[in-house]
Parts: C-alpha cells; structure tokens; sequence
C-alpha cells in the first residue's frame, strides 16, 4: 500500500472537514429553525442573553457576521419583540441591543433543548476524542490565522 503524500493527506483533511462542517451546520440550523429564529438572531441572542446589552457596531464582530446585516438582524428581533435598542448615555454615536423580557424567556426555554441538540449532533465522538479534536483543530487554525 502507497503511503499518501503530505498534499494529498492537506487536500483530504480538508474536504474532510469542509463535509463534516457542512453536515453539522444543516443539524445545528434545522434545530435552530425549530423556534422560529434564523442562526443570525439565534446568535445574536444568544450573545444577549449570556454576555448583556451589546453596542450595535461591536456584535458583528462578535458572532462574524458582517456589519452591514447586524442592523437588519436587529430590526426583524425588534418587530419580533426580543430585544430593544437603547441609546448610549454618554456618547450618542453608540447605540446599545438590550434583550427584552420576552427574548430571555425564548432563550432560557430553548438553550437547553439546543444543548442537547449540539450533544445529540457530536454524538458520535467521546469526550475524550471531543477534547483531542478541539485542541488540534484549535492548533490548526491558530497556524492558519499566522499565514
């Protein structure tokens, strides 16, 4: 049996783990689709409920979604009732995402289901392979990030 070269074993992690992203993210967002959220507003909820009121202009780069769709996506949670805006005290430029009563509610009932949507989805790994699979894929976006 020939042993595959270092380019070919790259191209193959790659595919592999491009695929394997691809099939946890249609899980992840089906599951996320169950409460009536997109994962944009599930994100940025999710970043309200466990981190507070957020500026506007920083939670794009807090869950890597563009800027310019962060105020769309704050709109439709606006019209949605689950969170408000609120104006910065002490500099106008700067406006606040504050979840409302009614978000934190959605939040604290559907976390938990999701949690054990996540555990469900990385099922097929034990703990043990989970922690090895984090600190190496950890390591292999560090490099990548250097590049």
């Amino acid at each position: 049996m020939q042993m595959e070269s270092s380019e070919d074993l790259s191209l193959k992690l790659f595919v592999v783990l491009s695929r394997a992203m691809e099939s946890i993210t249609e899980q992840v967002q089906a599951d996320i689709k169950r409460y009536g959220l997109n994962p944009t507003e599930f994100a940025v909820l999710e970043l309200l409920y466990n981190k507070g009121d957020q500026p506007i202009q920083k939670i794009g780069d807090k869950i890597l979604l563009a800027s310019s769709s962060i105020t769309y996506v704050v709109d439709k949670l606006e019209k949605k009732e689950y969170l408000t805006r609120r104006p910065c005290p002490k500099d106008r430029r700067v406006t606040y995402a504050s979840i409302t009563e009614s978000g934190e509610s959605l939040l604290r009932t559907i976390f938990p289901e999701h949690t054990k949507a996540i555990q469900e989805i990385f099922g097929g790994l034990n703990d043990e392979e989970k922690s090895d699979m984090i600190e190496q894929i950890k390591k292999l976006g560090l490099y990548a990030e250097k590049l």
